[in-house]
């Protein structure tokens, strides 16, 4: 049965789901698990995609609440036209909202992809609400992320080079060249291990293309929307919780560029995902999971100490 919360204070944190009424229309969430551990909420990548790709994280449930929830445009929230809903402060201010509706405190953070430039962004907003961080393959500077995947386009066939240039060029992201471009570079640095086609086309029905393609562009190697000037690299000093990244050995987000930013955290901790590209859930959960479950129980144990 679906509950719809609208702000209040209390809930407990046991299994459910239900939406929460923020700025623009209602963002849908589903707590998995229960318990005294830290609890972990997660921030799924985009902008635009859907929780749908981190239901291995409810895995993590055994003894704490994991908590997914579809940001706004997107999987089964309120899809949206209004391009002054789709910005970075908005998505932070709906973060607080289901933080504030939950009652949720002492959490742990994490975010794939798009998910650390929110999360991180949020902790600056409200360092006191987090208890630590974890930073998947994450994007955290336009600039590094296109020249991370010039380097990578550059290991593509001459040919494939080309079509992307001269469609850039034109752009004309309808070709049907550069949509094969772009399903190669997908297939080596995004995604390694095909998924089935009932999960394609649910990830499809949850994916909320608009947003993507207003805030960042037609794909993942192009950026060309208003996260253009996006960086926040002079910041990560500022970072004083507990934090971890990873990143696939394939990864889009290349192990040296978030390495550089585990030397920016104070105190942080770095792991790569062996035989995975971006998305590590999907192309090897068994790695993922285990990094993340011991950095939570290291968090758990900081808690009870």
């Amino acid at each position: 049965m679906m509950l719809l919360l609208l702000g209040c204070k209390n809930t407990e944190l046991k299994p459910h789901e239900g939406f929460v009424e923020v700025t623009g229309g209602k963002i849908w969430y589903r707590v998995y698990g229960e318990g005294n551990k830290t609890p972990l909420l997660a921030l799924h990548g985009g902008p635009g995609s859907s929780s749908y790709s981190q239901t291995p994280l409810k895995a993590l449930s055994k003894d704490r609440p994991v908590i997914l929830y579809d940001q706004l445009g997107c999987g089964r929230s309120t899809r949206i036209t209004d391009t002054t809903l789709m910005t970075v402060d908005r998505y932070v201010e709906e973060l607080e909202q289901l933080r504030k509706a939950l009652n949720l405190k002492d959490f742990c953070l994490f975010g794939h992809s798009w998910g650390p430039a929110l999360g991180f962004s949020y902790y600056l907003k409200y360092p006191d609400e987090v208890k630590a961080l974890i930073l998947s393959s994450p994007y955290l500077s336009t600039e590094l992320w296109m020249k991370d995947a010039d380097i990578l386009i550059a290991t593509l066939p001459d040919s494939v080079q080309a079509v992307i240039r001269e469609n850039e060029k034109n752009k004309t992201f309808d070709n049907e060249a550069y949509k094969g471009a772009v399903d190669l570079f997908y297939s080596k640095y995004l995604r390694r291990v095909e998924r089935s086609q009932e999960k394609i086309d649910s990830s499809k029905a949850m994916f909320g293309s608009n947003v993507y393609e207003y805030m960042w562009g037609p794909s993942e190697f192009t950026a060309i929307g208003t996260l253009l000037p996006f960086d926040q690299t002079d910041r990560l000093k500022d970072i004083t919780v507990p934090t971890l990244l990873l990143t696939g050995e394939y990864d889009e987000a290349r192990p040296s560029t978030v390495n550089y930013f585990h030397s920016l955290i104070p105190g942080s901790e770095f792991t790569v995902i062996k035989n995975s590209g971006h998305a590590t859930l999907n192309d090897n959960p068994e790695q993922t999971l285990a990094r993340l479950d011991e950095f939570l129980q290291k968090i758990d144990d900081l808690k009870e100490h």
